[in-house]
């Protein structure tokens, strides 16, 4: 008998991270969000189709929305960094 396969894929996560950076962002345009995380618009726009961000970033919105990462990464835990 086989196992179900519960094992998220590569793709899965993306979509996963890419729909938490926007839950993150919620009604600021990409311009603000770049703003108020001190990067460039363009990388924004990257990760939110589907590039998946450097540690530093990570680490910087982590801190700077007060979010765990790895709620941001994988989904998992709670969406607070406290």
């Amino acid at each position: 008998m086989k196992r179900a396969r519960t094992r998220k894929t590569k793709n899965d996560l993306r979509k996963g991270f890419v729909k938490r950076l926007r839950i993150v962002r919620g009604n600021r345009s990409q311009a603000q969000f770049a703003r108020d995380l001190d990067v460039f618009q363009q990388n924004i726009n990257r990760y939110e189709h589907g590039t998946l961000p450097h540690v530093d970033f990570l680490i910087a919105l982590a801190r700077a929305e007060n979010v765990s990462v790895d709620w941001l990464l994988m989904g998992r835990g709670s969406r607070s960094g406290r």
